[in-house]
């Protein structure tokens, strides 16, 4: 009779058989999912993977701590009464089912308003609305659809986490099986127990069954604890439809098992056990080096070390001070302008505070905030300027998980990962029928060799190495850019960032710098009241002249506007009791344009009555010339500005000859200019300032920010150049370059090494268990090449 296996988690069906829909389940809670997904237009999960699901269970009363406010405050991330934003680990993710559904919780219930999984930490961060809904609410919906939750107060207490020693028990296990199997098969080994009648060991031929028998119990433990994860992970892939690399190896296993029981059971031998027990604890043992190695070479990002936001915090004298954003602590007091990031949790004790939260939840409704008020990191001020207290100190870990958002993503999929893939799908496929073919050879041409040739071949080969030669080497780069102070949103920017062919600069703030800026004014002078109106006004902005004017003007008591604006791209304004100020450009503040005035400007009006102007002198940054020169060399140069041709001839001296230059150019001529260059083939980068052309930025193929003691801080952006920086910009893109000739080198190393070893185990010249011990040598091979090559690369970058 054929077992029934259930439709939703594909477990057999024997304690109970629940038919519906023409479907068989092993569990209410099973049928019960099912009817969820189908009612809500989920099927699909079943059409990505069959029996993907997972049974759910009975946890009534489980959750009632998620009622208690201090508990929620400590597990969410984001909570600003509205939206709630929590990250929880669930251990049974293991398939694209899981993350689809996963990924699709709004269609369940319509207060979720995102969720993103993050399938190798098996946790998903879930973004959702307080009304009517609470986080005990959506636990309870993850476990009743079967992804619980596994959720630890420990973990948010700052307490250590327990580290998972279960692959040091295995290893313990098979090295302690594989020594005493080794050591019982000595006999065996030199020929100590052949018959009597041929001179052997009386005793060894008394014990010779005990010995082997001795052998098979100290295999059990290997076989369904040690060596247990094989079957498993081969059992899933098999249920999925898919030959992963952990198939060849665990029938590899099995089949030495069973050949080698069969041999003991009817006394043709003494069969492979220390075979067997070897082989797992050398598969184990590569398995626990390679963790080792990862672990010492993880590229997660070391936030602390690098993180190219600058604050502006105020000392007890209330002087304004330009600091790192790792330095700041609890209790500080911090200026946020407009357009500024706040960097982390705090309390709002001045201004009126208009907050963007849609960076951190994608809603882009912007939140009022009063004094007093909690205000959350994230949050982009959008009302003048306000000063607040620092609740804890800074995050970056949490700021750059923001920065790789899912609202912010774009499908820009890389060709290395697609290789990969392809070759792990057809690699186990070779594998098996190479593995049958030689078998099937050597069970005709000498039937000794064919058991060793069969396991040996399914264990050398192994496609992990080409695996990990794309994430490791790009992995590394992205640490070392850091370093440099060149950082990147991700990985998969490094491979974009060494296609790149075209290169387009913005020019204030960009290939400019604000820290030398010299600017007089020519006008009408300003009463005191306006003096201290256009202080306080310019104080709130961002914008690299505004910036660059605020610390050139002289003290002014700090005031509360009664209203301030900041219109993109044309100026501020502003008023206070009865004065009302423009400052920006010429046409904004009502100054006509009969005068050709060609150079870099602040116009100021007063009650739309024209005051005067600072002009200011632009200072380029060092190296700009020799920066340009180096990459008009490979690739096509464009000059992109929001400014007047006042510096057309300063530019066209210092920049290669035929430099295109574009003036007076705004945000969205700028995003359509490379549009247009896209759809003629092109793969461009973008270099701005982050303010104006976060649109451009966003475009691109690769969004540079240039990053000079300001906290701007754009989603839009691929990557972040501290200014300092600017003349290894070309230095750091051949670098990247040269970071896909490693991949490419270590894909050949990797296939050369499949080859060789392929060609010794099928010609019988290769023990399973020396097979085991060169398998994981090759992943960590290739590991330390790809490390050493990037580290070379490192250090020849100034």
């Amino acid at each position: 009779m054929q077992a029934t296996n259930c439709f939703h988690c594909g477990d057999p069906c024997d304690r109970q058989l629940i038919t519906f829909d023409e479907k068989s389940f092993c569990c209410a809670g099973c049928k019960t999912v099912y009817e969820i997904f189908s009612t809500n237009d989920l099927s699909h999960y079943y059409e990505l993977q069959a029996a993907a699901g997972s049974t759910p269970d009975v946890i009534e009363g489980k959750y009632d701590f998620l009622d208690n406010e201090e508990i929620i405050a400590k597990l969410t991330e984001f909570n600003d009464g509205n939206i709630q934003i929590i990250n929880l680990y669930i251990p049974t993710i293991h398939c694209s089912s899981c993350i689809w559904i996963l990924e699709n919780l709004n269609k369940l219930n319509k207060n979720v308003t995102n969720s993103q999984v993050d399938f190798p930490k098996k946790t998903i961060r879930i973004t959702y609305k307080q009304e009517g809904f609470s986080l005990k609410e959506l636990v309870l919906l993850l476990a009743k659809i079967g992804y619980e939750p596994y959720i630890s107060l420990e973990d948010f207490d700052g307490k250590k986490k327990v580290s998972d020693k279960t692959l040091i028990y295995k290893l313990g296990v098979a090295g302690f099986a594989f020594g005493n199997v080794m050591f019982l098969s000595f006999p065996e080994y030199f020929d100590l127990n052949s018959s009597a009648t041929s001179g052997g060991e009386y005793w060894l031929n008394k014990y010779q069954d005990l010995f082997r028998w001795m052998m098979f119990i100290f295999s059990l433990p290997v076989m369904f604890y040690a060596g247990w994860d094989y079957f498993v992970s081969a059992y899933k892939g098999l249920r999925a439809k898919l030959l992963n690399i952990d198939v060849p190896i665990a029938l590899g296993i099995l089949v030495l098992f069973l050949r080698s029981t069969y041999d003991i059971a009817f006394n043709l031998g003494s069969g492979f056990f220390d075979s067997l027990t070897g082989l797992v604890f050398f598969l184990l043992l590569g398995k626990f080096f390679q963790q080792r190695t990862y672990s010492f070479l993880s590229f997660e990002r070391d936030y602390k070390s690098y993180f190219p936001i600058a604050i502006t915090r105020l000392n007890l004298k209330g002087k304004e001070e330009t600091v790192p954003v790792q330095e700041i602590e609890k209790g500080d007091r911090i200026l946020i302008r407009n357009e500024e990031m706040i960097p982390v949790d705090g309390t709002l004790v001045y201004g009126i505070a208009q907050i963007d939260y849609s960076f951190v939840s994608g809603e882009s409704e912007p939140v009022s905030k009063n004094i007093g008020e909690q205000v959350f990191a994230g949050g982009k001020q959008l009302n003048g300027v306000i000063e607040m207290i620092a609740l804890k100190s800074v995050s970056q870990s949490y700021l750059t998980q923001l920065w790789g958002n899912a609202i912010f993503k774009t499908d820009k999929v890389t060709s290395f990962q697609n290789l990969t893939d392809s070759i792990g799908k057809r690699f186990t496929i070779a594998v098996l029928s190479i593995a049958f073919v030689a078998t099937t050879f050597w069970l005709f041409y000498d039937p000794s060799k064919a058991m060793n040739v069969f396991t040996a071949v399914l264990i050398i080969a192994c496609p992990c190495a080409i695996a990990l030669a794309s994430p490791f080497t790009l992995g590394n780069m992205l640490r070392i850019f850091g370093k440099k102070k060149f950082y990147i949103k991700d990985t998969q920017t490094i491979e974009r960032l060494a296609k790149i062919d075209t290169a387009i600069f913005d020019k204030t703030g960009t290939i400019t710098t604000t820290q030398k800026s010299t600017a007089h004014y020519e006008g009408m002078p300003l009463t005191p009241d306006e003096e201290s109106i256009l202080k306080n006004t310019i104080r709130a902005s961002n914008h690299p002249l505004s910036r660059s004017l605020y610390d050139l003007l002289k003290e002014q008591n700090i005031i509360t506007l009664d209203e301030y604006e900041e219109h993109v791209g044309k100026g501020l304004e502003s008023s206070k009791d009865d004065i009302n100020m423009k400052i920006g450009s010429a046409n904004f503040v009502g100054k006509g344009t009969s005068e050709n005035l060609l150079d870099t400007s602040i116009y100021i009006s007063s009650n739309n009555a024209y005051k005067g102007r600072y002009v200011f002198q632009n200072q380029y940054r060092d190296g700009l010339s020799s920066v340009f020169q180096n990459m008009s060399e490979t690739l096509n140069l464009a000059i992109l500005s929001g400014d007047n041709e006042g510096e057309k001839e300063r530019l066209e001296a210092l920049l290669p000859k035929l430099t295109p230059l574009y003036f007076n150019q705004k945000p969205e001529t700028k995003l359509e200019f490379i549009k247009s260059l896209q759809d003629q083939g092109k793969k461009v980068l973008m270099v701005g300032d982050g303010l104006n052309d976060a649109g451009a930025l966003a475009q691109s193929n690769v969004g540079i920010a240039i990053s000079e003691n300001i906290n701007v801080f754009s989603p839009a952006c691929d990557a972040i150049l501290d200014a300092t920086k600017f003349q290894q910009l070309y230095s750091y893109i051949l670098a990247s370059k040269k970071a896909m000739h490693i991949i490419k080198m270590s894909f050949i190393l990797s296939l050369l090494y499949n080859c060789v070893g392929l060609y010794f185990a099928i010609t019988g010249q290769l023990e399973p268990v020396i097979a085991a011990i060169l398998m994981p040598l090759s992943s960590i091979s290739i590991v330390i090449f790809t490390t050493l090559m990037t580290n070379l690369i490192g250090r020849k970058l100034p």
